[in-house]
């Protein structure tokens, strides 16, 4: 079977594409909570259809037993620079931010989120995200949150490396 080949309107998210592991592992920090630690698996892919693809899943550093995890798509406004990413998680909340695409850096803001009716709180209310690929070819991803108790703070860092293209 031939690859698929991507479309031209995500061409300047390729950058994001392959299977990519956390190294080191990510911190996670937040005023409510004691810092952690966390191993995580990015994989970022297309199917020939005008968006990507994405897949989280965190692991515990130690015992490796499955932590945070989310699937969603990540679509590219054509002509534009104004991206979507579409998220649902394991926490029972789906969110769509919406941003744009500078180059290798991806910025993005919730738009809404929603949540299942039985989700403990304090509840996030918003969330920022910021991929880069930084000068070692390595992807960054950064994340902030706010939640009914606490302002917006930096609550996730992490770097990967790229295993698979």
């Amino acid at each position: 079977m031939e690859p698929l080949q991507m479309s031209p309107v995500v061409e300047p998210l390729s950058w994001m594409l392959g299977t990519w592991l956390s190294d080191p592992p990510g911190a996670g920090t937040f005023p409510t909570l004691q810092p952690f630690q966390y191993l995580e698996e990015a994989h970022i892919s297309h199917v020939g259809q005008p968006m990507l693809n994405f897949s989280f899943n965190s692991f515990h550093p130690d015992t490796r037993k499955p932590m945070h995890r989310e699937c969603g798509f990540i679509r590219l406004k054509p002509d534009s620079n104004k991206v979507a990413f579409v998220s649902a998680q394991n926490t029972g909340i789906v969110e769509v931010e919406e941003g744009e695409v500078n180059g290798q850096e991806l910025c993005i803001a919730s738009h809404s989120i929603s949540r299942i009716s039985f989700a403990k709180g304090p509840h996030v209310e918003q969330i920022t995200r910021k991929f880069r690929l930084n000068s070692e070819g390595k992807l960054e991803q950064t994340v902030s949150m706010a939640t009914t108790t606490q302002p917006m703070s930096q609550h996730l860092h992490v770097t990967y490396r790229k295993v698979t293209p």
